[in-house]
């Protein structure tokens, strides 16, 4: 008999609406980034003032990723999914409307809350409506959604800025959250798992920890390394994360058990993915403001050059996800790291004021490479350190350690650009960026030998094989095993932090 793939009804809106708020929160993490010079023309500012205004978004979305995840579950995730829409769409507009940098910045943080409620539950609300049978090709269709989000980011915000104006990259999403509001009170069924552990201790912790060191990092240059507010703030976000720390292995509902890092797979694919993303957001920050602001390309045709690197994933993707099939994760990983290294040792290497876009090419095109065999194999090595139970909140604190990761990027990769060059001249601004790039290159190296940790092709597939028989016929994998191993909160799993129903009413 053959099976029925196609999706219908419900399954299909689901997937139209989940779909849309994801590629919005996606496209928010990029699309800034070719803005900057436009953004840093009409309001001011300083280089600071232009790290915040990505890490402002990053930072929120990062840390409140999870606890937004078991706010969905706890008081219903269509309801929440809708209440994160609405946020992500007034902080849009908000600011779209700002009169200065400061006004930019605090809305580009609400944006992040939304994005924090938004993105997590558009994932289980999306598993929650589509059959077992189906989930594949919907949560393909998803995730390749948010790939061209994220492909188009800095191409898309090139072209509003150049041919209409910087804010319409914030306007753009008004009509769509507009529009999905109530779409969703209509489309998607209503969801709850009653049983979820709200961490509000934890989730202040980590919120308040980073926010200090990425503020200390951020104002170092200006303020001076053993200034009073930075030494203060490093110091007391380093004593929040300690914090945070002891708190997972202490606490019986953590938002991030700690003891998941006991595995020590499960740690070399999340330093590993933290690092990568370090290198990654903090190279593109520096090199999309150097396309125009030294070599003098429009928004629009910085965007379009950008293109072989942030496109690259989508076309890479599928073929790093047979790899990793036939011969493992950790080479497939181990591998796509290294040519991400390469490839920004090379902007390195070749940068100057003159350099022609030919030269710059093939680095963009090793770089793409190496972010398109990193994600699929990633995700699937990360899933096989893991017990069923506790796959959600794997892939939600692997999600949430990536934008950490981009944050810091950002804030340390400028850090050491306002050390060696600034805005004053081309010259300047290439004597900066080249150090940059060699740390994050060398972060990105450094992923590359945490990935060794991860577990090798047979132990992958033994664990999987282990992890397939605890899955009953139902496909609720958590249900399958006894409950002495799982903790009491977790009753199933679904991706990127959310939990698998519960109970569910239309």
């Amino acid at each position: 008999m053959v099976q029925d793939t196609k999706l219908r009804g419900p399954a299909v809106w689901a997937l139209v609406i989940t779909g849309a708020a994801s590629f919005m929160a996606a496209l928010d993490n990029l699309v800034v980034t070719t803005a900057l010079p436009s953004i840093r023309e009409d309001l001011g500012g300083k280089l600071e003032d232009l790290e915040w205004t990505v890490n402002a978004y990053t930072l929120t979305f990062a840390v409140l990723l999870m606890f937004g995840a078991a706010l969905g579950d706890r008081f219903g995730r269509r309801r929440l999914f809708i209440a994160g829409t609405a946020v992500f769409t007034v902080a849009s507009a908000a600011a779209a409307m700002s009169p200065g940098i400061n006004e930019l910045i605090a809305a580009r943080a609400v944006q992040g809350v939304g994005a924090a409620i938004m993105m997590p539950l558009s994932l289980t609300l999306l598993t929650v409506a589509v059959p077992a049978a189906r989930r594949g090709m919907a949560l393909g269709i998803y995730g390749a959604l948010t790939g061209l989000a994220v492909a188009s980011g800095p191409l898309i915000g090139g072209s509003l800025t150049e041919h209409i104006s910087w804010q319409w990259i914030f306007w753009l999403n008004v009509p769509v959250g507009l529009a999905l509001m109530p779409l969703s009170r209509m489309r998607l069924g209503e969801s709850t798992a009653p049983q979820a552990k709200l961490d509000v201790p934890g989730t202040l912790l980590i919120s308040g920890g980073l926010f200090g060191i990425v503020y200390g990092l951020v104002n170092a240059n200006a303020d001076g390394w053993t200034s009073l507010p930075v030494l203060t703030s490093l110091l007391v976000g380093a004593a929040l994360v300690g914090g945070f720390i002891h708190h997972g292995f202490r606490n019986a509902n953590p938002v991030l058990p700690m003891r998941l890092f006991r595995d020590r797979g499960f740690f070399g694919i999340n330093m590993a993915s933290l690092l990568m993303f370090v290198g990654m957001f903090g190279s593109i920050f520096l090199l999309s403001q150097f396309l125009q602001g030294v070599l003098g390309y429009s928004p629009t045709e910085a965007g379009l050059r950008m293109l072989p690197w942030t496109a690259m994933p989508m076309i890479v993707a599928p073929i790093s996800g047979i790899l990793s099939d036939r011969i493992g994760s950790r080479p497939v990983v181990v591998t796509g790291l290294a040519l991400q290294a390469i490839g920004l040792g090379w902007f390195a290497v070749i940068l100057g004021t003159e350099v022609s876009y030919a030269a710059q090419l093939p680095a963009m095109i090793i770089s793409g490479i190496g972010m398109g065999l990193f994600f699929a194999p990633a995700s699937n090595a990360l899933m096989s350190t893991v017990a069923p139970a506790d796959q959600g909140k794997a892939a939600g604190a692997n999600s949430a350690l990536r934008e950490v990761g981009g944050a810091l990027g950002v804030a340390v990769l400028a850090s050491v650009f306002s050390a060696q060059g600034g805005y004053q001249s081309g010259q300047t601004f290439t004597d900066g960026t080249v150090p940059a790039l060699w740390i994050g290159g060398a972060a990105v190296a450094v992923a590359a030998a945490l990935a060794l940790l991860l577990p090798g092709r047979a132990a992958e597939k033994a664990r999987a094989a282990l992890s397939m028989e605890d899955r009953p016929a139902q496909d609720r994998p958590a249900d399958a095993q006894p409950e002495g191993d799982r903790p009491a909160d977790d009753r199933g799993t679904a991706p990127a932090g959310g939990r698998a129903p519960e109970k569910a009413a239309v």
